[in-house]
């Protein structure tokens, strides 16, 4: 993938989460959720399935209702239309179904919508070169007329990160983006997240099940156990042997250190 950069604006604050309770039908998955990051930093949220990772993502982005305080640019979350937050916060899931069939540059023009004026909702040229380079980014340029209905999942899923990059987010959440991606595809989403987020303009949140991918990707983790936060900071103090084995209930390390084995004993052959 190739890089480029947007003409953001600079911003110096953080996002804020003081004491973040949410959940579905009247029922907290996650509990008293207080962290911070700075623009340039990047956020690993790591934990077992069940444990309120993608619910600590939805809350974040204004998508589910939560008690505590989410702080974007010292605006609060919960005060913004979804407009507003669209233009500062983008997220991207896993992918699901796909009901639709547009072309992969009509899909990724969809993530220009919040910043297109007028009643009409027309692109302007600025808005297109933005989905042009969007598609380089992702090496998907060459197919752009391509309907996403005939596309391999790991096509899919650069689809949409094109289409995430388009809006021109600050922050990217992510939930298990290297879903249907084959090994190099993993490697460059996570090698172009960090490019992208280290101009100090941008940040990645992201929940991810490979620790290796959240290692690289990540400058602070927050490890999740039923709700809550078992442990949170750099990779020395949040990332411990201890804790990955309490919070995951395996030895982690040692089936870590078993796969290097059998990776050394495939490299001398």
């Amino acid at each position: 993938m190739h890089m480029f950069i947007f003409q953001n604006e600079r911003f110096d604050n953080m996002l804020e989460l003081n004491n973040v309770s949410a959940g579905y039908d009247g029922f907290d998955v996650i509990n008293n959720i207080s962290l911070n990051i700075k623009y340039g930093e990047n956020l690993c949220i790591l934990g077992p399935n069940g444990c309120g990772k993608s619910t600590l993502i939805k809350a974040i982005a204004g998508l589910i209702p939560s008690t505590g305080q989410i702080l974007m640019d010292n605006e609060n979350v919960g005060k913004m239309n979804r407009h507003e937050i669209a233009r500062k916060i983008a997220v991207m899931n896993q992918i699901s179904s796909v009901y639709f069939s547009y072309s992969i540059y009509e899909t990724v023009l969809l993530g220009r919508y919040v910043h297109m004026k007028g009643p009409f909702k027309q692109p302007t040229e600025y808005d297109e070169d933005c989905v042009d380079r969007c598609l380089k980014a992702v090496e998907l340029y060459d197919i752009k007329d391509k309907q996403i209905s005939t596309l391999s999942g790991g096509q899919l899923q650069r689809v949409f990160l094109a289409r995430t990059l388009a809006q021109e987010p600050n922050i990217i959440l992510l939930d298990e983006p290297t879903n249907h991606l084959d090994l190099r595809y993993q490697t460059e989403l996570i090698d172009y997240l960090n490019e992208w987020s280290k101009d100090g303009k941008h940040s990645v949140v992201g929940v991810l099940h490979d620790i290796n991918l959240a290692l690289t990707l990540g400058d602070k983790f927050v490890l999740l156990e039923e709700g809550s936060i078992a442990s949170y900071g750099n990779a020395e103090t949040a990332v411990t042997v201890e804790k990955l084995d309490k919070v995951f209930n395996m030895d982690v390390v040692s089936y870590m250190l078993n796969s290097l084995g059998k990776w050394k004993t495939i490299a001398t052959q």
